[in-house]
């Protein structure tokens, strides 16, 4: 990270310099962003709004206090990429367990009320993140988005005890007025936007009138956190378990090395049952899982947490209400079994699209036509989210049929299919105002549009320090320019990467208001080796000079680590180069050539209201 720029500080800097101290005891009586609930969407949505000082934010949540125990658990692969833009993915992999297999089991041919491994399988496939599949507790997560919030110059804290009574919408520059029950009585709040975090009984939901549509499965399921002394020899690897007529149960170390969570399927449910009409107990979630795991046994010595629930897939049709100033996220809009470990992390990608779009409408940067996008583009992964969860519920319900040897084995290929999607990056943005066709995906082919920026190693060029290219992605509501050069440039002037940063630098303070770094962070990256190319001569653009001093920025320009060179790695054209434009929030938006100055500009005059 990068800091002094403006003078030696001491201290933390991970801490922003304090403009305003938050006082979480009285909500303001208005703000730009309102955020209604403090689960994974909305401390998401907080860290971001965090990071920009001129950007006033109230989060409020009618619970007492801080999750303490979290029903969520599994991080995605994707969501850890997200956690390094916030600067806790190093806190989240060293706290967590790290999913690296899969073994399933099932009845032994034999002996039929044994159950018997199998398969084991590598949990993510090789080369999908440089980030791991982990386990943590949800209350952790969000303690760290509450360390992000509160380092913030806003030094931003939740509003707890706070009941949202009704939400109602008008004129104005804060068109939006929230009544709250607080502590002290009622509480009420005018914001230009409001976002539902709150819930699969979300209140914002049902003020705007949206309703959750879709049927449940009427399959009732427990889960339970415990500590257990047991001679299953599985017990620290993610297990899959099918026995022949006790059910199945799905098994997930936990974070600290002795705890498990169980998954246990019970009983088929009534059409119009519930599963917390069943007064299932603690005690018969430990009896199942015993017979499930039978011959081995279960000794269950503590009880960290535990639930019954039925499995539902419900969508809304749209996650925003008409005026465009309300929204909703996570189980506010899409509810959906917790097996396959989606449901928080599907939801912080939600409230991470959108943070980003709000920040660059509220700064005059876009207009309120980018807004729209976060529907659209939310909307459709949720859908997808549930057509797989709907279809991997049904396959890990059905029982096994002795001698059906394709049907034993379809829970396993659903789990490697599925590996992909579980990982997060199933995500496919389709062609918008901030997404390309793809044209020219043949210069770098393994940067697909739409997806993920999927980062590789390089070398920085100003100090050879080996580092992951994606990790210069902070979540600062910043584009990204990535310039590949072709194989004879070498920055200098004439090269077509100098022609290129010589309109970059005019371009991009149009659109930054005469800051080219405002809105767009331009990166080289160089096929020639670290030790091959001279710093001083690359364009002023990426050296450029800044703050109050006019210090020098020595971080923009990379090369190819010749032992995982990027441009193999992710299909670069070696000959032409060419330009990535990526997301704030890391997907890519499009592949153009190094010389097509024209498209890049039309991209961004369709994103950025020009400011010069």
């Amino acid at each position: 990270m990068q800091y002094h720029l403006n003078g030696y500080t001491s201290g933390d800097p991970h801490v922003a310099k304090a403009i305003a101290t938050h006082d979480p005891a009285q909500m303001p009586a208005q703000v730009d962003v309102l955020i209604v609930g403090c689960g994974p969407a909305g401390l998401t949505l907080a860290a971001q709004m965090a990071q920009f000082p001129d950007i006033s934010v109230a989060i409020a949540d009618q619970k007492e206090g801080p999750l303490q125990v979290g029903q969520a658990d599994g991080i995605s692969c994707r969501s850890i990429e997200m956690f390094d833009t916030f600067g806790f993915a190093e806190d989240v992999l060293r706290e967590g367990y790290w999913v690296n297999e899969t073994t399933f089991w099932k009845p032994d041919p034999d002996q039929p009320a044994h159950i018997t491994r199998t398969q084991k399988i590598e949990d993510v496939e090789p080369g999908l993140s440089e980030f791991p599949h982990v386990i943590l507790n949800q209350a952790r997560v969000h303690d760290f988005y509450l360390r992000c919030m509160a380092n913030g110059a806003r030094r931003l804290q939740p509003h707890y005890a706070r009941t949202l009574d009704s939400l109602t919408t008008g004129d104005g520059t804060h068109p939006v007025t929230a009544c709250f029950q607080g502590p002290n009585g009622p509480e009420v709040v005018q914001a230009r936007y409001v976002v539902g975090c709150d819930g699969a009984r979300s209140t914002v939901r049902r003020q705007i009138g949206r309703r959750l549509e879709g049927a449940a499965a009427n399959q009732a399921w427990g889960v339970m956190d415990v500590l257990a002394v047991t001679d299953f020899p599985d017990v620290r690897l993610k297990s899959v378990i099918q026995s022949a007529d006790a059910g199945s149960v799905l098994i997930i170390p936990r974070e600290g090395g002795y705890m498990v969570r169980m998954y246990i399927e019970l009983d088929k449910l009534g059409a119009d049952e519930r599963a917390a009409g069943r007064n299932i107990t603690i005690e018969q979630l430990i009896a199942a899982a015993g017979r499930i795991l039978h011959p081995y046994t279960l000794e269950v010595k503590d009880v960290a947490w535990w639930s019954v629930y039925d499995i539902g897939q419900r969508l809304c049709d749209r996650f925003e209400d008409d005026s465009g100033h309300i929204f909703i996220a996570g189980d506010a809009c899409h509810t959906h079994s917790p097996k396959a470990g989606q449901g928080m992390n599907v939801s912080m990608g939600d409230t991470f699209n959108l943070g980003w779009k709000l920040a660059a409408v509220l700064r005059g940067q876009s207009d309120a036509r980018l807004l729209r996008t976060y529907s659209d583009e939310r909307q459709q992964v949720a859908q997808d989210l549930i057509d797989f969860d709907r279809d991997f519920a049904r396959i890990f319900s059905a029982p096994p049929q002795p001698g059906n040897a394709a049907q034993a084995s379809m829970l396993q290929e659903a789990f490697i299919k599925a590996g992909r999607f579980t990982a997060g990056m199933g995500v496919q943005y389709r062609p918008s105002m901030i997404c390309g066709a793809g044209a020219h995906q043949a210069l770098a082919a393994g940067l697909p549009v739409g997806q993920r920026f999927h980062s590789a190693p390089v070398v920085r060029l100003g100090d050879a320090r080996p580092m992951e290219l994606g990790h210069v992605i902070e979540a600062d509501g910043r584009w990204r320019l990535f310039a590949f050069a072709d194989a004879n440039d070498t920055g200098a002037a004439g090269g077509a990467l100098h022609r290129f940063c010589a309109w970059a630098q005019d371009a991009m303070q149009t659109w930054g208001g005469g800051d080219a770094d405002a809105v767009i962070d331009l990166r080289a990256v160089m096929q020639q080796g670290h030790r091959d190319l001279d710093l001083m001569e690359m364009p002023p653009i990426l050296r450029p000079a800044k703050g109050r001093f006019g210090l020098i920025d020595y971080e923009k320009v990379f090369c190819a680590d010749p032992a995982h060179d990027i441009f193999d790695m992710r299909g670069v054209n070696r000959a032409t180069g060419c330009v990535v434009i990526v997301r704030p929030d890391q997907y890519v938006a499009d592949v153009l050539p190094l010389g097509d100055t024209d498209a890049l500009a039309a991209f961004f005059d369709g994103v950025f209201v020009a400011r010069a």
